[in-house]
């Protein structure tokens, strides 16, 4: 399996994965907007038990959509977000792909969250499509 490394702008915060992602989305809701500062979020899902972090982190807890909470980890220094976990996911974290700042990483598979997609925004057609 390949080592992946992703880290915060400092390089404080890393989060390192042993294995490839399980899921590799796009998510275009109002949050991921704000969290990301872009109009869109892209996230890599690995198990749990492959990623080892290292450095220090702050967590921010936001409550979602249908009332789940995500756990959001990012850098006291820098402010990135290096991973996430999600309530009822144990198995699972969350790494944003562009904390691994590599342009060969998986293309992702799917885009959710398309009805509040910028207009000018264009997916491509062969990932799944979730409104």
């Amino acid at each position: 399996m390949p080592s992946r490394s992703a880290s915060c702008a400092c390089g404080q915060l890393v989060a390192t994965t042993s294995a490839e992602p399980v899921r590799v989305s796009v998510c275009h809701c109002l949050a991921c907007q704000r969290r990301t500062g872009s109009v869109f979020g892209v996230q890599a899902r690995f198990p749990a038990a492959a990623v080892t972090v290292s450095g220090n982190a702050k967590q921010f807890v936001r409550v979602g959509d249908e009332g789940g909470r995500a756990t959001f980890n990012f850098c006291p220094h820098c402010g990135s977000t290096v991973y996430y976990t999600i309530e009822g996911d144990a198995e699972s974290m969350a790494i944003p792909v562009g904390a691994f700042a590599d342009p060969s990483f998986p293309a992702p598979g799917v885009s959710v969250y398309e009805e509040r997609m910028h207009a000018w925004v264009g997916m491509p057609r062969d990932m799944q499509h979730m409104a």
